[in-house]
């Protein structure tokens, strides 16, 4: 790719991999997570993780819940930044790290689909980023309408077709990513 490249990894967060608010296959997301950043850790890409805090609940700043999730691979390298929108732009340090390092395409990954990687993937084309999802690298929860798996499928769909930007979002799984 010509544009210099980072993955996103977004709320990979001990609260959304275990008890009540456990995503759908979220160790096998965890998994794909650590295959795509070990890869652009290897190919000399950075990655910023992304981690949602609240006043109250699951994912006080500091709490168990917020911490990121175990089996999630970390390097010193890595960059972290904290967020309390869906859009992981909105009051954070995210622009600034891509303008110092002159970052044009993001890869996004994470959790929940329909939120956090929604708004931070519509919000990163508004802003004229190029942007590559990662199929098989985000889940949500099941909902009264719709199990998590038909949401993230129905997202990826959904991410494909967006015309309203200036760049497009490319949709692919972990093993045709392509660094």
């Amino acid at each position: 790719m010509s544009l210099t490249t980072a993955v996103v990894v977004i709320d990979v967060q001990q609260a959304l991999c275990s008890g009540p608010f456990q995503t759908f296959e979220s160790d096998r997301v965890i998994a794909t997570i650590n295959r795509v950043t070990d890869k652009a850790r290897a190919d000399g890409v950075p990655v910023f993780f992304v981690q949602h805090e609240t006043e109250t609940g699951p994912m006080v700043k500091g709490s168990a819940g917020w911490q990121l999730a175990e089996g999630l691979h970390q390097s010193e390298e890595d960059a972290y930044i904290s967020k309390r929108f869906s859009d992981a732009f909105k009051e954070t340090e995210l622009q600034r790290y891509c303008d110092d390092q002159g970052i044009g395409h993001l890869i996004i990954c994470g959790m929940q689909s329909e939120f956090c990687v929604d708004s931070t993937t519509r919000h990163a084309l508004a802003r004229g980023f190029e942007v590559t999802i990662i199929a098989d690298g985000h889940t949500t929860l099941d909902t009264s309408v719709l199990p998590a798996e038909k949401i993230s499928a129905h997202h990826n769909a959904t991410w494909q077709n967006l015309t309203s930007y200036q760049n497009t979002a490319q949709v692919v799984h972990a093993n045709e990513l392509e660094i």
